[in-house]
């Protein structure tokens, strides 16, 4: 069973910057930006999710620089470095049919064309080209499989917690 108000990490905070409190934030939202949309956000520090908002931001380059409210000082800003930072999944944009978020896809299990169990989604890797699912099978095995909908992907049911892919293993293959 999913649990929809589970927080959604979609970013880290990674440094500090400046005097006044900023800090420096790695997100792991596509686009990067998109991160300084969600405020309030939540922010796991001392074993429990705080809500935080967002005062200011920049982004300079690659980097993501924000000021948080009541983080006023470098040694205030100390005390949040290397935490998480997430959203409710109400934050989120609703997606178009046949569009998932990669934490919808987590924990998936995968079947084949004839209805082999590959195993479950353990990870998504973003490579450029597509997007790779990384399917730990049975034994610890790791399969990698295009995450290309319609040519290897043929159904998603996120309510039976599945994905239907078209992939051989090549242990099943007759030569």
């Amino acid at each position: 069973m999913r649990d929809n108000e589970h927080p959604i990490v979609v970013g880290r905070i990674n440094g500090i910057y400046g005097v006044r409190g900023w800090v420096k934030v790695m997100s792991y939202t596509r686009p990067k930006e998109n991160i300084l949309s969600y405020s309030p956000c939540l922010v796991y520090l001392n074993g429990a999710w705080q809500e935080l908002n967002i005062e200011e931001s920049q982004q300079r380059g690659e980097r993501m620089l924000v000021k948080f409210s009541g983080i006023d000082s470098p040694e205030q800003a100390r005390d949040y470095l290397h935490s998480d930072l997430a959203v409710v999944r109400a934050q989120l944009p609703p997606l178009e049919n046949d569009k998932y978020y990669w934490f919808d896809l987590i924990g998936l299990e995968i079947i084949n064309q004839d209805g082999l169990s590959l195993g479950w989604i353990k990870e998504i890797v973003e490579t450029g080209a597509n997007d790779v699912l990384v399917i730990e099978g049975k034994g610890k095995t790791r399969i990698l499989i295009p995450l290309i909908m319609d040519i290897y992907v043929k159904q998603v049911d996120l309510s039976a917690n599945t994905m239907r892919v078209d992939w051989q293993l090549e242990d099943d293959v007759s030569t």
